[in-house]
């Protein structure tokens, strides 16, 4: 382990602020209070964690255009970079191509979430102070502190996995104050996650469903538990996440959606199948405060998954910036002829989540205009541009679409690996062979025996566009497999012309994790606290 000096500020003017027609916790605009400040009350707690909360409304804004279901996906094997041509946002082509140096990675992500954490640090602290004096509603500010500690575990869990060897700091850092950090290994990092989920459980206010929509809950502090164990491969701790996964099923407290597609439109958002999911609002955000977003109002990602220039026939859909455009072979169906690429289509002919996960649209009916690695009209659907959606501000800029972190489906995946493929314990009466039944039911398909194949493809037709696929492959041990490719991709030019581009790119270990931004490194080179760089 290594010591080492990160300069944390935190930005104290924060707040929640209310989605197109859902209700949302009302502290919008707060001011959050800092720490030592006098009184410390239940609603400036409440305040400090608006503030913690905040960061999920800016995860596209990360001092640049930074999504995790964005950045994600674009390692995976689903999607190409697109855009409008390579240099387009050259730091998504590097991280898409698995080239990234320590000068154009995803710095941004790396500054927003550990503001994120040190909200959640002041936000913890004062709580302390306020149950340490033993009066007022001590059980609500303890739930406040649990909600933060989740938090915190929450970010640090999305740097862990992109950088791996990170500090975690756990105690508060004020305004402009150096402070001394820990570099750990990934593997304290690790246990330093589990750490804080036991400190929820521990706490123990939270349940498995909020009465409050937009706060959290203690599925969501068991949907990341398993998340986080399953990809440390900890099989010490596979019977105790299946038990959660299995609390949670039989807690009834959610359940699918009937129709797949109608689950990720507006007036869904908040469903009974989302456990956790980031309360965007569409605001009034212009050209000229885009990359700092500090009102955390408004997502862009719609526009980066959408193809440029739409002209959708049915008036549902606007046009965006063609990033990410879709793999061919994702839309075939199971016995379709193999693309260039030589990936095996995942689709059998009745499942409905082909439809409502990819838009296929037409460049010869003038639906669309092709841009860089275009592959004839596929884009994604989940989170694409919908009319109605940006209703103020600059429109490509202010999307209201929620980001669904968990979903109870991921729920039912979960419980059917853990016990019907990692070998943990059936809980509570619940079968691994049920939990795969009820998705794949939904799904318009039928049962499959629950295996490692099987719960593979039913994870990756499932979860298109969610930004799991990349991270699945790296727990699973198939990153190097499928992820290292070369081969000329048919497509259209910008003309509408047939053409072709490479793909070429190869994952070995040291992709896993990207190297540190540069600024981090070069602040601290010469003195005692320097950081040991990724390999890259």
């Amino acid at each position: 382990m290594k010591t080492l000096k990160i300069l944390f500020i935190t930005i104290i003017t924060a707040g929640f602020f209310s989605s197109c027609n859902d209700e949302f916790l009302t502290a919008s605009s707060t001011n959050s209070k800092p720490y030592g400040t006098e009184p410390i009350t239940e609603e400036s707690v409440n305040e400090n964690l608006a503030a913690a909360y905040h960061i999920l409304l800016r995860d596209n804004y990360a001092s640049g255009y930074n999504s995790t279901i964005f950045t994600s996906d674009l390692r995976s094997d689903d999607v190409f970079k697109g855009g409008g041509d390579a240099a387009d946002q050259q730091q998504f082509e590097n991280l898409a191509t698995f080239t990234c140096d320590p000068s154009l990675n995803l710095g941004g992500f790396w500054e927003l979430y550990y503001r994120g954490v040190a909200r959640c640090n002041e936000t913890i602290a004062n709580a302390d102070q306020f149950i340490a004096a033993g009066t007022g509603n001590l059980d609500l500010v303890s739930q406040y502190k649990e909600e933060a500690i989740f938090l915190r575990a929450y970010y640090m869990y999305w740097i862990w996995l992109n950088w791996g060897n990170v500090p975690y700091p756990k105690q508060l850092v004020t305004q402009e104050t150096e402070f001394i950090a820990v570099q750990y290994t990934a593997d304290e990092v690790y246990n330093h996650l589990m750490e804080d989920i036991a400190e929820c459980e521990r706490i123990g206010k939270l349940g498995l469903k909020s009465p409050e929509i937009g706060r959290t809950n203690l599925a969501a502090v068991y949907m990341l538990k398993a998340a986080i164990v399953m990809y440390q491969k900890d099989n010490s701790k596979y019977n105790e996440v299946a038990a959660n996964m299995a609390a949670i099923i039989k807690s009834e407290d959610y359940d699918l959606m009937n129709n797949f597609d109608e689950m990720w439109l507006q007036e869904n958002e908040f469903c009974k199948e989302n456990i956790f999911e980031s309360n965007m609002g569409s605001g009034e955000l212009d050209w000229s405060g885009s990359a700092g977003n500090p009102y955390g109002m408004g997502t862009n990602l719609p526009c980066y998954l959408s193809p440029r220039s739409l002209n959708d026939p049915s008036g549902v859909f606007e046009g965006g910036w063609c990033f990410a455009p879709v793999r061919p072979y994702l839309y075939k169906l199971t016995g379709d002829a193999v693309d260039s690429d030589g990936k095996q289509p995942i689709f059998e002919a009745n499942d409905v989540r082909r439809e409502a996960s990819i838009n296929h649209w037409s460049f010869a009916a003038g639906e669309y205009s092709p841009g860089y690695q275009d592959t004839r009209g596929y884009f994604l659907r989940k989170y694409a541009a919908r009319k109605g959606y940006s209703v103020s501000g600059e429109i490509t800029l202010n999307y209201c679409n929620n980001v669904r972190i968990y979903r109870y489906a991921e729920t039912l995946l979960n419980y059917a690996e853990l016990v019907g493929v990692l070998g943990a314990g059936a809980s509570g009466g619940v079968t691994a062979q049920s939990c795969l039944d009820k998705v794949r039911s939904r799904a318009g398909v039928g049962s499959v025996p629950v295996n490692q194949d099987n719960i593979e493809k039913e994870r990756h037709r499932e979860f298109i566009g969610e930004g799991k696929r990349y991270w699945d492959l790296v727990r699973w041990g198939k990153a190097a497999q499928t992820l290292t490719e070369d081969f000329l991709q048919p497509s259209l030019s910008g003309s509408g012309s047939e053409s072709t581009f490479r793909w070429k790119r190869t994952w070995t270990e040291k992709n896993k994790y990207l190297p540190i931004p540069k600024e981090e490194v070069d602040a601290r080179l010469g003195t005692a606290y320097e950081i040991i760089q990724n390999l890259y």
